[in-house]
């Protein structure tokens, strides 16, 4: 597929079926239209799941879903090299799919007004199917996700197909399928899904809690390629703004980039092979420092996360309820790119991250990632340039929002999302487990498997150009 396909979209605002005011009133009506109830319960009265005497684990009757295990890490990356935690167990791949259909020239995108259990303002856009393996095979007894079918059908045309990880440090090796297809014949639907163009995703993106992670991981992954003369006649054709010809020329050339794409990949195989990251299954009862009761299992000193069991009422999903545990936050992160114009090109620092339940040990990851440390205490150490970017001058500030994460797991978690332009004494010389990516060395790496994470590429899809 043309790189450029998707860019006449990520440039066009105007949609001849819904502009942005319609689709944000379209949002807050269905906002108020579903009925929504999520209770915290006890793991007792938790229909449909229990303690798992033989695999030492919370998990559903059915054997599907996913399970909460305890696991040890051991690895010989960072200051802590050993600790004990929960973490989600989920194998199977999910689908999360978005069908496109052009429309007088223009790609529009097929999105969902969807309503996830741990959502903040129960509803956001979501892709037109967001389904575990467990849904579209109808483990839950219930109706077959809408559209699956589209996603299962080999026949049709893929624009994007790749496997992507999760938050890595809830997620044990946990991958979804992110897929784009086009089809070129009429599609019914309800008053749940609208058309949207990909502009207005990506505005939508930039109003924070409005487009789920699930949109945000399919979108990152899109690429354009242009040259500086067409960049000179979409300036003169457009309302492009001034960081949206600095991220079109970033995605566009890599020749000018300070690292060339052998040595970011020398880079990446070269940590893998110095750092070690073993993980082994352990009694969910018996996680060192964590406490399992009746109501929730958290850490003593009541820091990263709990595990707590909630009662889901939803009436328009294809159950209409059911019960789960869900991750509860104790405090919101942030996660930040720092950016900064080299050779005049715009690059991005991204630094290698290694998380206990990553598939391949390291991934890329923002600048700044503060998912569940306690950065606000003055007695823990900072994460290396957290000052800065708290401390950038407002108009340095390109992006700031607080986005959900993972919201069918994840109870009501968002984290401040930023991208910030560093000032010209910004030093280019960066520690060892960081390096210098254009914005088209990333997207080249996004073509790929597991090599940035999900917090990465949820950044990388607010960078809009109008």
């Amino acid at each position: 597929m043309n790189d450029n396909y998707f860019l006449k979209s990520a440039l066009t605002l105007d949609n001849p079926f819904n502009n942005l005011d319609e689709i944000l009133s379209w949002v807050g009506r269905k906002k108020n239209e579903v009925y929504v109830d999520i209770q915290e319960t006890k793991f007792s009265d938790l229909r449909d799941w229990k303690y798992d005497s033989k695999e030492n684990n919370l998990a559903h009757t059915s054997g599907r879903y996913f399970t909460v295990d305890g696991i040890r890490v051991s690895t010989n990356w960072g200051i802590i090299n050993q600790w004990e935690q929960p973490i989600i167990v989920q194998p199977e791949i999910g689908i999360l799919g978005i069908i496109v259909k052009e429309f007088d020239g223009v790609p529009l995108f097929l999105m969902q007004n969807k309503i996830e259990p741990g959502n903040i303002n129960k509803v956001q856009i979501s892709p037109t199917l967001q389904a575990t393996k467990s849904n579209y095979s109808q483990v839950h007894g219930g109706r077959k996700p809408q559209y699956s079918e589209y996603f299962l059908n080999h026949k049709n045309e893929i624009l994007l197909d790749q496997l992507q990880s999760e938050q890595g440090a809830r997620f044990l090796k946990k991958r979804n399928r992110n897929i784009i297809i086009r089809i070129y014949t009429d599609i019914e639907f309800n008053d749940n899904y609208r058309w949207i163009t990909l502009g207005q995703l990506l505005e939508l993106v930039n109003r924070g809690n409005l487009v789920n992670m699930d949109t945000r991981t399919i979108i990152s992954s899109i690429s354009y390629a242009v040259g500086e003369e067409e960049i000179k006649l979409i300036t003169q054709k457009s309302n492009i703004s001034k960081v949206g010809i600095e991220y079109l020329k970033s995605v566009s050339d890599d020749l000018k980039s300070i690292n060339h794409i052998d040595s970011i990949l020398a880079w990446m195989a070269g940590l893998k092979s110095i750092y070690e990251l073993d993980v082994k299954k352990i009694d969910l009862r018996k996680v060192k420092d964590w406490i399992y009761t009746d109501e929730a299992i958290y850490h003593k000193e009541h820091k990263y996360f709990s595990v707590i069991p909630v009662t889901v009422v939803i009436n328009n999903r294809e159950v209409s309820s059911w019960c789960q545990p869900m991750i509860k936050p104790t405090q919101e992160g942030i996660c930040a790119f720092i950016v900064k114009k080299i050779n005049g090109v715009l690059h991005f620092l991204v630094q290698a991250k290694l998380e206990c339940g990553n598939f391949d040990i390291i991934e890329m990851a923002p600048t700044v990632q503060c998912l569940t440390g306690n950065y606000r205490d003055p007695a823990v150490v900072k994460p290396l340039f957290l000052d800065y970017v708290l401390n950038i001058p407002e108009q340095n500030v390109l992006y700031d929002c607080y986005q959900s994460e993972e919201c069918g797991r994840f109870y009501k978690e968002q984290n401040r999302n930023m991208i910030v332009l560093a000032n010209n004494d910004f030093d280019e010389n960066v520690p060892f487990n960081y390096k210098w990516l254009t914005l088209s060395q990333i997207k080249l790496f996004l073509k790929f498997h597991n090599y940035l994470n999900i917090q990465a590429r949820s950044l990388i899809s607010a960078l809009k150009f109008l």
